[in-house]
């Protein structure tokens, strides 16, 4: 083998480190977990808006694991009367502020002081 080769064959292992290591150190792993008492106590101070059928209040609520019976969860769909202001689901609303998207769980413990 010559140098040109070598030379090639080390650059193309250097470039697999380097993907691997943005794979495994930039890429999110899979849906955070959330426990019974975190989902209450967010729960307790917030309001989720959603809809049905939106597949960005899926993930969010996906977050929550079987916990999402501790949110306070308005449906835009069937009770548009009170998403006076809602422009885009999901929105939570903490403290009368609005943070629309889908929000991490470590986001929404620290906005609702949980």
């Amino acid at each position: 083998m010559n140098k040109k080769q070598k030379d090639l064959i080390f650059n193309i292992i250097i470039f697999i480190v380097f993907l691997a290591l943005v794979y495994f150190l930039l890429i999110p792993k899979g849906v955070p977990e959330t426990t019974e008492e975190i989902a209450k106590c967010i729960g307790e101070n917030s309001f989720i808006y959603v809809q049905t059928g939106c597949s960005h209040c899926e993930d969010q609520l996906a977050m929550f694991q079987n916990y999402t019976k501790y949110l306070h969860q308005i449906d835009c769909v069937y009770e548009p009367e009170k998403c006076g202001g809602i422009t885009g689901t999901p929105t939570w609303k903490i403290d009368g502020k609005l943070y629309p998207g889908v929000q991490e769980i470590k986001t929404l413990k620290g906005l609702t002081g949980c």
